[in-house]
């Protein structure tokens, strides 16, 4: 990182960055697609920077706004898709990252409006179950961020149809660790359904997991 890109820069605004470029390098997005965001501790939002290829993402020109969506600093201009990221730090308090992206299995699932089966434990206890699929709503608009937080309160990543996918967590990283394993999930169902199908976990050890996902969110 460079420019104001030291000591005295603010922590999440260096997390931002660093799950920005993670993100691009494992090939998450192509170019400039995709977004990233984190919650400071003053409560103010940080979003990286509209139309800018990760490389060119540095602490100084990510877009700092409040909760409201006013602009509050950084030279970069926020990301069209504001409004989904704001959305989901208004919804949930224990929220401190969001990270929207488009990996393509996933998007895969999302283009054919079907949800990620949770057919393996570890999904299950970083997401809380199926990866749903949020109605679709034209990229940008409040309708959208409303309809992606409608499925956030019990799971950790939501498909946005014939888009992608949008994932919370405690902080950017936590995020991004939740988009890759939906990710690799999405890649083993695939695989599963050209073998004959997806066959499910037991119900209650289903349900027991899913109770895991939620201790751990009760604690961000």
């Amino acid at each position: 990182m460079t420019g104001s890109d030291s000591a005295a820069v603010d922590p999440v605004h260096r997390e931002v960055v660093d799950a920005a470029r993670k993100m691009e390098r494992a090939g998450l997005v192509v170019g400039t697609a995709g977004n990233v965001s984190g919650r400071r501790a003053d409560g103010s939002i940080c979003l990286t920077p509209s139309s800018t290829p990760y490389a060119g993402v540095t602490a100084d020109n990510l877009a700092v706004l409040s909760v409201g969506g006013e602009p509050l600093g950084g030279s970069g201009r926020p990301s069209t898709e504001k409004a989904v990221h704001l959305a989901c730090y208004n919804a949930f308090a224990e929220v401190g990252g969001v990270v929207h992206c488009h990996p393509p299995h996933a998007s895969m699932f999302a283009v054919a409006h079907r949800p990620i089966p949770a057919s393996i434990e570890e999904v299950i206890i970083y997401v809380g179950g199926d990866v749903p699929v949020a109605d679709y709503a034209t990229t940008g608009t409040d309708e959208l961020a409303a309809e992606v937080v409608r499925h956030l309160g019990d799971r950790g990543a939501v498909l946005m149809a014939n888009h992608g996918l949008l994932c919370v967590g405690k902080s950017p990283d936590d995020a991004l660790h939740t988009a890759l394993v939906v990710e690799h999930t999405a890649k083993i169902m695939f695989g599963a359904q050209v073998l004959g199908g997806v066959v499910p976990l037991p119900a209650e050890i289903a349900e027991d997991f899913a109770g895991i996902y939620g201790c751990i969110r009760s604690t961000w």
